[in-house]
């Protein structure tokens, strides 16, 4: 028993340092990418770096612990560094994306805590979508691509789905760079910003009534192209990091 139990830990060990060489490796991937295509990475996280070490080792001379603080401004220079990383691979990730079909869907896949999400709910043969997000702020239509053409599509989908949820807030987001639209990279934090009005247990009870409404779109693609894609792959593992 005891040697079943070493081994199991040992294979546990072996596991979580693959897993953990794998996530590097996808660091080291999206950092030479993104090196590529952004002169102003390099410089930006070696400022950051340089610039909390420098701040660090000077306050740490005001009271003589400056070789003291000197590793401690290393350290949040370096996590510095990894964030200013991942805010220019997250906004390079977006700016490729914006635009393509069903980039609003994947967006939507990527939103934390607790989301019911139905991409292509409504569309049509121009590749136009209404996205179907269901949380905490009740249910919120997303709709990318013609204004004029998802507008209609919105207010059909809405129409159809009020009869179904009673007074359960429905809200409408079209995303896009005009007036009255929500740029693709702020798309996450703008429904964020809803207010809370049903909780999880209502969420799930929800989205089975919603389920069994059915969908009324045509076949949609299911996020933007391949490109994109790999960088949002990348984009998570420099979270987890």
């Amino acid at each position: 028993m005891a040697k079943q139990d070493r081994a199991a830990k040992k294979e546990a060990a072996k596991q979580r340092r693959q897993a953990s060489s794998g996530r590097f490796k996808q660091l080291f991937e999206a950092f030479k990418m993104q090196r590529r295509e952004d002169r102003l990475l390099v410089p930006l996280m070696l400022a950051v770096l340089l610039g909390a070490a420098v701040v660090a080792f000077l306050l740490g001379l005001v009271w003589g612990l400056q070789w003291f603080a000197l590793p401690v401004g290393v350290a949040l220079g370096a996590l510095g560094a990894v964030i200013v990383f991942g805010r220019r691979v997250q906004r390079n990730v977006y700016s490729k994306a914006s635009g393509q079909p069903g980039a609003a869907g994947w967006a939507l896949e990527n939103m934390r805590g607790k989301w019911e999400l139905t991409q292509g709910i409504t569309g049509n043969s121009q590749l136009d979508a209404v996205h179907r997000l269901v949380g905490k702020p009740g249910i919120v239509l997303v709709g990318e691509g013609e204004p004029h053409r998802v507008k209609s599509l919105m207010a059909q989908e809405k129409k159809r789905i009020s009869r179904l949820v009673g007074e359960t807030p429905i809200y409408e987001i079209m995303v896009g760079d005009g007036q009255e639209q929500v740029p693709l990279r702020k798309l996450q934090s703008n429904i964020m910003k809803l207010p809370r009005n049903i909780n999880a247990g209502q969420i799930d009870s929800l989205e089975k009534q919603l389920e069994a409404l059915g969908n009324r779109a045509n076949p949609m693609p299911k996020g933007p192209a391949p490109q994109g894609a790999k960088m949002r792959n990348m984009q998570r593992a420099s979270r987890r990091k």
